[in-house]
């Protein structure tokens, strides 16, 4: 593990920080952290610091090296990084993307209000746990072979909708149409496709969740009523999840061969996770592919666990469509590396922007947005963790100026998982959650320990610290009232 940065921080204003490009230490840029006070000072003992700086270092590198205010420690690029590389100088790095490939979430707004599913909360919740696989390993509902997994890989969500998992519709409202082009199956080892075929349509462990909601505040009632946000209580539906042991399987395949790429380039790198390969080299192009298989894969997987929602508050509540009116607002993903066109320079280049546990945030204007968000900017969903806050935000013109169209993606690890379970046992984390009226469904009391909401940061001054730097702005604040956990 990196250790915790000791170099100087310049403070630039209430809501950004910068460590200046030291070329002694190799660095090609600056580092940027967006955080107040508190959140700093908690980093300044975290070796994400470390991290940002490393990042800096990179070959192509394109503006400065960048932390989310839910920045924390991860393998290679701290999560919560954002950073863009030229296409011809520049370099893909599976450190940059991470393990759990498109780990993402989607918002649903329904018809409904708290009051209309309070007295069938504990039956939903039963539901949607025993529906839908939630947990380490777990295998889903959905038999597929390998010729069909092939298609999934190629097609994303748009494979699920043909199959008859949701509509169009839902297509329209989800980041790049649910599906990422380029992916190629024959990128993927025999152990990824294997680890794929029995997974797809669960939700697994960690810090996923499905999580029925109210809406607690809403700060911009146009905005928020052009996403199908009414009023105050008003239930919505949370989704988190990604593409499980393939994604998984695709970045530990991807190292050893990146490893190898960058000495092969003369790359001298501060770090071995941030192994890398250029862009358009055969390793790069080899590892996009490869990634994204595994990000069509996580967005088909949400697909098909959206359907089943939707089939199970129709089935508990016994009432149609119609009345539910369970709409995805949008989908959006975190831990991709992305082909993009950015204003930079002057100009307008193409990209490789890597967000590593962070969401993409384009602002109004943007042709990649649908027709209905195009004036507004795009959703952007940041989930708490069980018995905290969850927020829809849009994305701004500020976020295309300063991160490449970036923001957070969650509240951002504090304690580590083994620190959790030491802090307190899961059944009273699940009985205190249960005494403020939250019903909780878990795999196991292991993992409701780990995800506590002391384990995370605060996620309202991680939304504040985007509003206030102009990354992000606030729409409508949700609460959870029931939680399904791996």
């Amino acid at each position: 593990m990196a250790e915790a940065y000791g170099g100087p921080i310049e403070q630039i204003d209430d809501w950004r920080w910068r460590i200046p490009r030291d070329e002694s230490s190799g660095m090609r840029t600056d580092g940027i952290i967006f955080a107040d006070g508190v959140l700093m000072d908690d980093l300044r003992t975290d070796a994400a610091l470390t991290q940002v700086r490393n990042v800096a270092c990179m070959p192509g590198i394109v503006g400065p090296s960048m932390a989310m205010p839910d920045c924390h420690y991860g393998y290679g690029f701290p999560i919560g990084g954002v950073a863009a590389f030229d296409m011809d100088e520049g370099v893909i790095s599976p450190g940059g993307v991470g393990y759990d490939i498109n780990c993402g979430v989607r918002l649903l707004r329904s018809n409904l209000h708290e009051q209309d599913v309070r007295d069938h909360l504990s039956a939903l919740t039963d539901h949607l746990f025993r529906e839908i696989p939630a947990g380490v390993g777990e295998s889903g509902k959905v038999r597929l072979n390998e010729r069909e997994l092939r298609r999934v890989l190629e097609q994303g969500s748009q494979w699920a909708v043909a199959q008859g998992y949701g509509t169009a519709e839902d297509l329209e409202t989800t980041e790049d149409g649910g599906r990422l082009e380029g992916g190629d199956p024959d990128a993927l080892s025999d152990r990824a496709i294997q680890r794929g075929l029995p997974q797809l349509g669960t939700v697994g462990s960690g810090n996923h969740f499905m999580e029925v909601q109210r809406v607690d505040r809403i700060y911009d009632a146009q905005a928020a009523l052009a996403m199908g946000i009414e009023d105050e209580g008003q239930v919505t539906v949370m989704i988190h999840t990604g593409s499980r042991g393939l994604g998984y399987q695709v970045c530990d395949d991807s190292l050893k061969p990146m490893q190898r790429a960058a000495q092969k380039y003369g790359y001298d790198l501060p770090d071995r996770q941030l192994a890398c390969a250029p862009v358009r080299s055969p390793e790069g192009k080899a590892y996009f592919a490869a990634m994204a298989c595994a990000a069509n894969y996580a967005w088909c997987n949400r697909q098909i666990i959206m359907h089943w929602v939707r089939e199970a508050f129709e089935r508990v509540l016994r009432m149609g469509t119609a009345r539910i009116g369970l709409e995805l607002v949008y989908d959006v993903a975190h831990n991709v590396a992305k082909f993009e066109e950015h204003e930079f320079g002057g100009g307008r280049r193409t990209l490789c922007v890597h967000r590593k546990g962070a969401t993409r945030a384009f602002g109004p204007g943007r042709e990649e947005l649908p027709p209905r968000f195009r004036a507004l900017g795009q959703p952007v969903i940041v989930p708490g963790d069980m018995g905290t806050a969850s927020w829809l935000l849009l994305g701004t013109d500020g976020a295309m100026k300063q991160t490449f169209g970036s923001t957070c993606h969650g509240a951002g690890r504090v304690l580590s998982r083994s620190a959790a379970l030491k802090r307190q046992p899961g059944r009273e984390v699940q009985a205190e959650l249960e005494a403020r009226g939250i019903r909780v469904r878990s795999a196991g009391v292991k993992t409701l320990a780990e995800e506590a909401p002391f384990a995370y940061k605060d996620v309202d001054r991680v939304v504040t610290v985007t509003h206030e730097a102009g990354i992000s702005r606030r729409v409508a604040r949700m609460t959870p009232l029931a939680v399904v956990k791996g």
